[in-house]
């Protein structure tokens, strides 16, 4: 009976368990909604702004303008910005966040010092006691994303690659396609530089269609002032692919584990009434037994 008992008792566990998981999928699937609007709402936006910030620093090139931001100089100081989330059990998401992090600072050359800005806690935690720079001052920003953070973090971010503190700034976060689906990204970030479309050569061969548009208060200028927007813009952009991935991936790891449980628990009850029919077999047996004794 003690087995019968171990038994009932894993049974119970495996229930609760498996009443929190489909609780998480449902929570998840929810956040996971609201997420994917928000990116799909920016993606557009994003797209259609760096398009124009390109061709504005494509038919910059060449010219006296100083643009700090698109310098490009010898990197020797690489800022590596990882986004991950601030909470766990979504599968190997941010083990594969991480991956691709320590992929790409290990394949840096040997004259490439790599400094790691992590954004989110998962990311912070695993590098805490490993020997590479760190800046953890916005590693909490996951937590809850806004627009004004992450503004004031690339802001920062971009003063100190004007600065000189870094020669190159990547953003290694996850693009969302779907629930299942996600893909861990190595995105250039700084020095902003034109796309290969807004090239010189498309410039020249859409000189005459430039020519008509009036720019007020001047191109360069207005360059100026969309740049460290445009930045802002796609690192935000990236904050929020990546929650909506961790959401997708939390789902998928919450509904797996909920159909785990199921297994286990068809199993454990299985094994129950195993124990049970050869705890009565045994009872009857003894019973007859002692019957047949005191009829002889």
């Amino acid at each position: 009976m003690a087995n019968l008992k171990e038994v009932r008792v894993r049974i119970g566990s495996v229930i609760s368990t498996q009443q929190i998981t489909k609780a998480m999928k449902m929570v998840s699937a929810s956040k996971l909604r609201r997420a994917q609007g928000a990116i799909q709402q920016i993606r557009p936006y994003a797209e259609g702004l760096q398009n124009i910030v390109g061709r504005l620093v494509a038919g910059l090139e060449g010219s006296d303008t100083e643009m700090p931001l698109t310098q490009v100089r010898d990197v020797k100081r690489v800022g590596v910005v990882l986004l991950t989330s601030d909470k766990g059990l979504c599968g190997g998401f941010n083990s594969n966040l991480i991956k691709t992090a320590r992929r790409f600072i290990q394949d840096l050359p040997s004259n490439q010092q790599a400094t790691l800005i992590p954004v989110g806690r998962k990311g912070a935690d695993f590098f805490k006691r490993s020997d590479l720079p760190k800046d953890l001052r916005f590693k909490d920003l996951m937590l809850k994303i806004r627009y004004q953070a992450t503004a004031e973090m690339a802001e920062e971010i971009s003063k100190a690659f004007v600065a000189g503190e870094y020669d190159k700034v990547v953003v290694i976060y996850s693009e969302f396609k779907n629930p299942v689906v996600q893909y861990f990204k190595v995105m250039p970030w700084l020095p902003l530089q034109a796309d290969s479309d807004t090239s010189s050569a498309s410039v020249s061969a859409n000189q005459e269609a430039q020519a008509d548009y009036l720019y007020e208060p001047g191109r360069e200028a207005i360059v100026r002032d969309l740049l460290p927007f445009s930045l802002a813009i796609e690192l935000h952009k990236a904050m929020l692919d990546t929650q909506a991935s961790e959401h997708g991936a939390r789902m998928t790891a919450m509904d797996k584990a909920t159909e785990n449980a199921g297994d286990l628990l068809r199993e454990l009850r299985l094994q129950y009434n195993r124990a049970r029919q050869a705890a009565i077999t045994t009872e009857i047996t003894e019973i007859v037994g002692g019957a047949a004794a005191l009829a002889g």
